[in-house]
C-alpha cells in the first residue's frame, strides 16, 4: 500500500495539498496491520529512557488525529508523534491553509491547532494499548482558551496512559499569542505545571518542548536555562518558521504560516546546533526541518540531533524516504566506523561559528 501511494504522488500533486492528505490518511487507515521492516541493530538507540530502533520519526502534524500510528510504523519510522491535539474541537483556520512550494521543496501551512479534541484521539490510542512502538502525543491550546497553561495540563491528564512521551507544542505560529509562551516566565510557569500534571498523571513519562527556529540567541538562552533548570526530557528543534528566506521561488512564498520542508533545513539545523552547545548534554535533542535525504539526516544528527523527524519531505519524496534514510544512516555508520551515539553533536560547533543563515 506505501508503495502504490508513492506511485500515486505525481497525481495528489495536482489537487488541493489538504484533500490530498486526507486522503492519504485514509489509504493508510487501510493498510493491514504489518510488523516494520527489520532494523539495522547499528541504529538502535536509548533517549528519554525509551528504546529506540532507528531514529527517523514522524513529527507532528502528520497523523493529527492519532488515525494511523500502526501503520506508520509499519512503513519504518523508529518512533510517530501524533497531534497536535487540543483538549475540545475545533476547525483551525480557513481553508485554503496549506500551500506546496514545489520549485522550493518546501510547504507554508496555516492550520491553526485543527483538531477532533481529546477524547476520539486518546479512545484510538486506547486500541493499540500494548501494541509495540513508540507513540508520542504532542498537546497544545485551543485557541479560545481563557488559561492555556491548563489546556497543556490537561492533555497531560488525558493521554497519560497511552503516550510513549509528551510534546507541549508551544511554537505554533498559527495560533494568536502562542508563542509568547516560549517566553522565559511564561515558559517557567507552563513547565512547572506539566510536570506537577505528569507527576499526578504519568510520572514515567517524558515530557519535550518543542520550541521555535525564529528565536533570537538571547531568548533561546532563557528557554534552555528554563528547560535545564525545570528538568524536562529534551527539546524539539524545530518548529515551522514565519521567515522567508530571498532564495524562496514558488509564487506561495509570501502566503502567511509556518515555513518546512527544504527552505528550512538551514536555520532549523543552526539552531539545533545553537541549542546543542547550551544545552551540554543535560538532555537529548530532537532534530526537525528540512530532512529530506539521507545526507540531511546525518548533517542534523552531526549538528547535534539525537533524534530526528520529518514530515514536510513526504510530500515530494514519499513514504519510500523513510527506507531511504534509515539504509544510508546504516550504510554512512559502517563506512565511518563510529557508533550512531558517537556523531551527535560532532559538527555543532562548527556550525555555530558560521555565519547565521539568511
Amino acid at each position: 500500500m506505501s508503495a502504490l501511494l508513492d506511485l500515486a504522488l505525481p497525481f495528489a500533486r495536482l489537487i488541493d495539498p489538504e484533500t490530498a492528505h486526507g486522503l492519504a490518511i485514509r489509504a493508510l487507515a487501510c493498510l493491514p496491520a504489518a510488523a516494520p521492516p527489520p532494523d539495522d541493530p547499528s541504529l538502535a538507540l536509548r533517549a528519554f529512557g525509551l528504546d529506540f530502533p532507528n531514529p527517523v520519526g514522524l513529527a507532528a502534524g502528520f497523523d493529527k488525529e492519532a488515525e494511523v500510528p500502526d501503520a506508520m510504523l509499519g512503513i519504518g519510522f523508529g518512533f510517530v508523534e501524533v497531534g497536535t491535539i487540543t483538549p475540545r474541537p475545533q476547525p483551525g483556520n480557513p481553508r485554503p491553509r496549506n500551500f506546496r512550494l514545489a520549485e522550493d521543496r518546501g510547504v507554508i501551512n496555516r492550520y491553526g491547532f485543527n483538531s477532533g479534541g481529546q477524547d476520539p484521539a486518546r479512545e484510538r490510542l486506547k486500541e493499540r494499548r500494548g501494541r509495540p512502538g513508540i507513540v508520542g502525543v504532542n498537546v497544545g491550546a485551543n485557541k479560545e482558551a481563557a488559561d492555556r497553561v491548563a489546556d497543556y495540563v490537561s492533555g497531560i491528564e488525558a493521554f497519560g496512559d497511552v503516550a510513549s512521551y509528551f510534546t507541549a507544542n508551544v511554537s505554533s505560529p498559527n495560533t494568536p499569542g502562542l508563542r509568547d509562551l516560549q517566553e522565559e516566565r511564561a515558559l517557567d510557569d507552563l513547565i512547572a505545571h506539566l510536570l506537577d500534571a505528569r507527576e499526578r498523571a504519568a510520572p514515567s513519562v517524558p515530557l519535550l518542548i518543542k520550541i521555535a527556529p525564529d528565536l533570537a540567541l538571547p531568548h533561546l538562552d532563557a528557554v534552555v536555562q528554563v528547560a535545564r533548570r525545570r528538568g524536562v526530557d529534551g527539546l524539539i528543534v524545530s518548529n515551522t518558521t514565519i521567515s522567508r528566506p530571498e532564495s524562496l521561488r514558488s509564487a506561495h512564498r509570501k502566503e502567511t504560516g509556518g515555513l518546512s520542508g527544504r527552505p528550512l533545513f538551514p536555520l532549523s539545523t543552526r539552531m539545533l546546533a545553537e541549542t546543542y552547545v547550551r544545552v551540554e548534554g543535560a538532555f537529548p535533542l530532537i532534530g526537525a526541518g528540512g530532512i529530506d535525504s539521507p545526507e540531511a539526516a546525518i548533517a542534523k544528527i552531526e549538528a547535534g540531533a539525537t533524534l530526528i523527524q520529518l514530515y514536510s519531505a513526504l510530500v515530494y519524496e514519499g513514504l519510500g524516504l523513510v527506507g531511504r534514510i534509515t539504509q544510508g544512516l546504516s550504510a554512512y555508520l559502517a563506512a565511518d566506523g563510529r557508533l550512531l551515539s558517537e556523531l551527535v553533536g560532532t559538527t555543532a560547533r562548527e556550525r555555530v561559528a558560521e555565519p547565521f543563515p539568511g
